[in-house]
């Protein structure tokens, strides 16, 4: 019953829960990790990535992108765009389905927190210092070097010289995230994913969150469109560097 839609739809699923099950943990009142700081957000959205790799590995997605950026560059440096038509929508699908699952997981925190901004930012990403260029520019930085890392580590992993071995790309994949939400994450979240942003700030839209307040949509365009330009961009790089 494996299928690569299923293992993109179970492991970016995957993704969201754990990723956004650590900031509703941290932000949400009479939680006991409220206030838990960002060195727990983006250490638990690096086990997040590692454990939604797993996931999309063994359910049927050889690749598991859990990511349409990531679709975006192997299709811009291959030339094969075939991946998109399954791949994305599944991504898609399973990041709505996942914010679901921690709407549920939390449930009487919605109400104890009379922040509605707080709330929101369980669900998706929002800027530091809402400035719509810079927002922009950190969008694109951090996916171009999300994907071009994840390039030279596939190289590594599947070369000649094998560099690095295969069962230990996950674990790199999932530092690197860790190592980018610390050092770039700050200005905007580093959503560098579509599908992390846009299905749940679906799933925030339509679900019936107590005091729940605007999803954003004036800056939605930012985290799903930012991440496509940086991995275009990356995957054009990639392919000229030839790696």
């Amino acid at each position: 019953m494996t299928s690569p839609f299923l293992g993109e739809f179970l492991g970016t699923m995957t993704l969201i829960v754990l990723g956004d099950g650590i900031v509703a943990g941290a932000l949400l009142k009479k939680s006991k990790a409220e206030n838990a700081g960002w060195i727990a957000i983006t250490a638990g959205w690096a086990f997040a990535v590692l454990a939604g790799i797993f996931v999309a590995n063994a359910t049927g997605s050889p690749d598991a992108h859990l990511n349409p950026a990531v679709t975006v560059a192997g299709a811009v440096s291959s030339g094969d765009f075939s991946k998109l038509a399954v791949y994305v929508p599944a991504q898609m699908l399973g990041a709505f389905a996942g914010a679901v699952i921690v709407w549920l997981q939390y449930l009487p925190h919605w109400a104890a927190t009379p922040e509605q901004d707080l709330k929101l930012a369980c669900f998706c990403t929002g800027p530091a210092i809402r400035d719509a260029k810079s927002n922009w520019i950190s969008e694109i930085i951090a996916t171009f070097f999300l994907i071009l890392t994840i390039s030279a580590l596939v190289t590594n992993t599947l070369g000649a010289s094998g560099a690095i071995p295969r069962g230990v790309a996950p674990y790199m994949v999932g530092m690197l995230v860790w190592g980018i939400g610390l050092s770039l994450g700050g200005t905007t979240g580093y959503a560098i994913n579509p599908a992390r942003d846009l299905g749940p700030r679906i799933a925030h839209a339509v679900l019936p969150i107590t005091g729940k307040g605007s999803s954003d949509w004036g800056y939605a365009l930012i985290p799903v469109a930012g991440p496509v330009v940086g991995a275009a961009l990356a995957g054009l790089f990639v392919r000229a560097l030839g790696i």
